[in-house]
């Protein structure tokens, strides 16, 4: 295959993997939303995908500049490791998405994507340092979620405390259409850029790009890609997200929503490739957790966490498995 051509394929399997991105973390956007009765899950994804959409008029390109220079050594990889990378990250997440588990579509990317590289050029073909802050960020993103989760909780509960119950719930029933707006606007950032981060690297590899900046065509192109696959759904997921971790009101879901937004928005701006599922999943624990600690479910949770610490190792070795195959029918 021709370096057009495969550059190409690489371009529509990145897409296609927004698109999957997008159906697999739709859950995480309209969960609260679907659970609590506020929208029918054709409009919450409806809503969730315009909003996906507008947040490339809006947003840098930080992540993507992560996600493209950041992880791995653009000069000792080619496209046939972007490609590997890929397919092992779209593995990964089908799977995960059969199985109902709420993984994490970013650090799939990541760990396919490092799979493949170390499997062409070994270690040194790593920015070891650039996998510090998402490594670490498996682990804090959730807690950060938690907390905001919490904090919110506590303030618009001193804020509601003299109202009656049919009024408040009324009232977040309203604003949650805001709050899962802000939080579906969080993740069209944070994640479409991750997209964009790995056409960009390709076209640098292919010697397309003289240098690394992001084109306007895959700015649209990845965002268009990701609210498609959220209007497509995820509905065993959203099970998972909205009902088995804790039971959510309007103005719980509001709560967490508008926690997750704020956390997504800010590691957008500082560049860290973050997990939308990680930050709503903390979230909405954060939420149950400030009611009373017995109201999450932490079985689930704690089976969710597991998922995610697999997900870079396990999306990694699909990636080194497609980068050998082709290596073993390129001969």
């Amino acid at each position: 295959m021709d370096n057009f051509h495969l550059l190409a394929l690489i371009v529509f399997i990145t897409l296609a993997f927004e698109f999957t991105n997008g159906w697999h973390d739709a859950a995480s956007s309209i969960a609260t939303i679907v659970s609590t009765r506020v929208l029918k899950p054709t409009w919450a994804v409806a809503w969730a995908a315009f909003w996906n959409f507008i947040a490339a008029f809006v947003f840098g390109t930080a992540v993507a500049k992560t996600m493209g220079t950041g992880l791995v050594k653009l000069e000792l990889v080619d496209a046939h490791v972007i490609l590997a990378g890929l397919l092992g990250a779209i593995i990964w997440n089908y799977g995960t998405i059969r199985l109902g588990i709420p993984c994490s579509s970013s650090h799939a990317l990541m760990g396919g994507y490092g799979g493949a590289a170390f499997a062409a050029a070994g270690l040194r073909a790593l920015q070891l340092k650039g996998w510090v802050e998402p490594v670490i960020f498996i682990f804090v993103a959730p807690f950060i979620g938690m907390a905001a989760g919490a904090v919110v909780t506590v303030i618009t509960s001193w804020v509601v405390r003299r109202m009656s119950p049919n009024y408040v719930d009324n009232w977040f029933r309203r604003l949650q259409l805001v709050s899962a707006a802000a939080f579906s606007f969080g993740h069209g950032t944070s994640d479409a850029q991750k997209g964009m981060g790995i056409i960009t690297a390709a076209l640098v590899a292919g010697h397309v790009l003289p240098n690394y900046g992001v084109p306007y065509w895959v700015i649209i192109c990845c965002h268009l890609a990701i609210a498609a696959g959220t209007m497509a759904g995820g509905w065993r997921v959203v099970k998972t997200m909205g009902q088995k971790i804790t039971k959510l009101s309007p103005f719980g879901g509001f709560a967490a929503e508008t926690s997750a937004a704020l956390t997504l928005i800010a590691t957008a701006h500082a560049g860290i490739p973050v997990s939308t599922t990680h930050v709503i999943t903390g979230a909405i624990a954060g939420v149950g957790s400030s009611r009373r600690f017995s109201a999450v479910r932490w079985g689930v949770t704690r089976r969710i966490v597991w998922a995610w610490i697999f997900t870079i190792p396990g999306a990694g070795l699909m990636g080194a498995i497609f980068f050998h195959l082709f290596r073993y029918w390129g001969r």
